[in-house]
């Protein structure tokens, strides 16, 4: 199934999916080449391949919130699986299962995040796409 949103212009419509696997890469949502972050999480304000201004991006909470959803749904069964298991001593459920959350929200954060700004350049959310949100009012 594929996933399209165009708004009610002439605008060519963006491809939602290759978009966001972009944004998973860490990519520039427009051209794919370009890196979307400055530093860990930072993203550029243009990409520094085809200037695609990046800068309208409103990621907010939803990264941290899939972070932890995410981590969680991994880590929480599988220490329970062990704990019914196996019984281990809590120094064990220490080593881990706190490496383990700790690594994979480093790893899933930054991938989160991307995706959230490739979805918004796609969609044209935010003022990507040169469109102005009904509604905001300018700063």
């Amino acid at each position: 199934m594929v996933v399209e949103y165009a708004v009610k212009t002439s605008l060519p419509v963006r491809p939602v999916g290759e978009a966001l696997l972009r944004g998973f890469l860490g990519r520039c949502p427009a051209c794919g080449k370009g890196a979307m972050f400055s530093r860990y999480i930072s993203v550029n304000d243009a990409c520094p391949a085809c200037r695609e201004e990046l800068l309208h991006q409103r990621a907010d909470d939803a990264p941290p919130y899939l972070t932890i959803m995410v981590v969680g749904h991994v880590v929480v069964p599988l220490a329970l699986a062990l704990e019914q298991a196996r019984h281990p001593e809590i120094w064990i459920h220490w080593a881990l299962w706190l490496p383990l959350t700790l690594v994979l929200s480093l790893v899933l954060l930054p991938r989160f995040k991307g995706m959230m700004v490739a979805l918004q350049w796609a969609l044209r959310m935010h003022g990507f796409g040169g469109l102005h949100d009904e509604g905001a009012t300018e700063p």
